[in-house]
């Protein structure tokens, strides 16, 4: 965690790493009754990086499909 805060910008963590926790926050929230604080932590936890890493997947695809596409017909 430390890592991440520390070699990140404050505008990557914001507009990157906070949408994915604030959902992961919300689902662990609304979803996770373990009646266990470890659980639920652990839930929340895997539930963020799972978050993370489908975004971390969109980007890559986005970036690598988004320019070398030419228009039909052409």
């Amino acid at each position: 965690m430390y890592a991440l805060i520390s070699r990140l910008s404050t505008r990557q963590l914001l507009v990157r790493h906070a949408p994915t926790l604030v959902g992961a926050l919300a689902i662990a929230e609304m979803f996770y009754k373990w009646k266990s604080f470890l659980l639920e932590a652990a839930g929340f936890l895997v539930t963020w990086y799972l978050l993370d890493a489908i975004v971390s997947f969109i980007e890559r695809r986005l970036a690598r499909g988004g320019g070398s596409q030419t228009p039909a017909g052409s």
